[in-house]
């Protein structure tokens, strides 16, 4: 089955570094677009960035825009999020999701990880 597995969230402190994975498996990242979301507690989901594999470009919310950096490994079939100078505004539950034969879309993925959490002390 299709299924997408985050990991790297835990507890780490403000001004801290931290880099999330997306690992993909039953289908790959080719000719699709990869996203990281965030969602905190009472918050919609907000998406945070995303990467295209068609051509390595990508784009960034302005809230993480010069902090946060997406790359992928497609020989490993996996998208990472590097995520520095973290703040504690940044702590919430992150999810990355795929979307097949498309650019970055809002919210039209077709498939979606279960996320992870990332917590930043201050």
């Amino acid at each position: 089955e299709a299924q997408l597995v985050e990991s790297g969230g835990g507890l780490v402190q403000a001004g801290g570094s931290l880099r999330l994975s997306c690992a993909a498996s039953g289908f790959t990242f080719d000719d699709s677009a990869v996203g990281w979301f965030r969602q905190a507690p009472g918050k919609e989901r907000e998406g945070i960035s995303c990467i295209r594999s068609s051509d390595g470009s990508t784009v960034y919310a302005d809230s993480v825009k010069g902090r946060f950096s997406i790359s992928s490994d497609f020989a490993k079939n996996t998208v990472y999020l590097q995520m520095n100078s973290l703040k504690p505004e940044d702590t919430a539950v992150y999810y990355c999701g795929a979307a097949l034969w498309r650019l970055c879309p809002l919210n039209d993925y077709d498939y979606w990880g279960l996320g992870t959490q990332v917590t930043v002390s201050s």
